[in-house]
């Protein structure tokens, strides 16, 4: 099962389609904003996903933490399917670290009752035992002294110790598996690196599963092992993180490379070679590759016609590209 094997998650042909109806009741259509990922996560392993917006990334983490239902495909979770049934075991297993900490915040609560709520709710532990995990928890994520920030609200915290806050509640509950949408994205860039060395730090100190989504390829070499690239609904480009910043080969994970910015001033002011247009409707995609009609390395009567499968040009990375085949 999956524990011999190490995976904590299994995701197998994921497609989570919204649908669209018009007056209310008449069906028009779908968007089709997952549209067949696959991949497993180990015990202990930090994955980032990466891509612009629309790209699927965020529906992706919906349709693991049950926020959305999947419209076909299989998850498991510790070797367990996941279903409707089974939602209350499986988000006891998940934290959710949100991507803006003050509206993740409830804020007529203290960090007190914030961190208490979850343990009452899932009805863990006795009163005492609780208020010694929420002290634990405060201390792991460096808000001390922990008797100063007990009482106070989520107005009263700065950005970084807002987001703190939210990482510890979304460990509080000793979670298997941390999900991050976007975690540092709203912080200023000083702090950025800290809250992720943070959750590096507890990651590794709790052997946590950690998915990490963002569309910032410039912070993944701080946090995760493996990278996947998405574009419009797909993953066109997984590998290790050495290989995706130093060898990218799907034209579009090569265009996100090159949209970092650069501090460097004279670096700063030359034309990048970004692809043109913009992302396709996931209404009606377009056939065979979805990056074609963007792609100035197209081969005409292939990437427009067929749907390139995952090639593995070198061991362990794989790329969804024609140019590989």
């Amino acid at each position: 099962m999956a524990r011999e094997n190490n995976v904590l998650l299994s995701v197998r042909d994921l497609h989570t389609w919204y649908e669209l109806r018009k007056w209310g009741f008449v069906r028009i259509g779908y968007v089709r904003a997952l549209d067949g990922v696959s991949f497993d996560l180990r015990y202990g392993e930090a994955l980032t996903i990466v891509g612009e917006s629309g790209s699927g990334k965020t529906t992706l983490l919906k349709t693991i933490l049950g926020l959305v239902p999947p419209t076909k495909g299989v998850l498991e979770f510790a070797g367990q399917p996941v279903h409707a049934k089974n939602l209350w075991w499986l988000r006891r297993q998940v934290g959710y670290v949100q991507q803006d900490p003050y509206g993740a915040l409830p804020p007529f609560m203290n960090v007190r009752r914030i961190l208490l709520e979850p343990l009452v709710i899932n009805k863990v532990g006795r009163p005492l035992e609780r208020e010694e995990r929420i002290v634990e928890v405060l201390e792991e994520v460096r808000l001390t002294p922990v008797e100063d920030f007990l009482p106070k609200f989520p107005h009263m915290l700065s950005g970084g110790q807002q987001q703190r806050l939210v990482i510890a509640r979304a460990l509080v509950l000793r979670p298997k598996l941390i999900v991050a949408d976007e975690p540092v994205s709203m912080l200023d860039a000083s702090v950025r690196v800290e809250i992720l060395d943070l959750m590096r730090r507890v990651q590794q100190a709790h052997n946590l599963g950690v998915i990490y989504i963002t569309h910032d390829l410039s912070t993944v070499r701080y946090f995760s092992e493996r990278v996947f690239i998405m574009y419009a609904a797909k993953v066109v480009e997984k590998a290790n993180v050495r290989e995706i910043v130093h060898n990218p080969l799907h034209p579009y994970a090569r265009a996100l490379l090159a949209a970092i910015p650069d501090p460097d001033y004279e670096n700063a002011l030359k034309f990048k070679d970004v692809p043109p247009g913009e992302p396709p409707s996931l209404v009606h995609p377009p056939a065979g590759c979805r990056f074609h009609p963007r792609c100035t390395q197209m081969i005409p009567g292939l990437c427009d016609k067929d749907e390139p499968p995952d090639f593995e040009p070198v061991p362990g990375h794989f790329v969804a590209c024609w140019l590989y085949r």
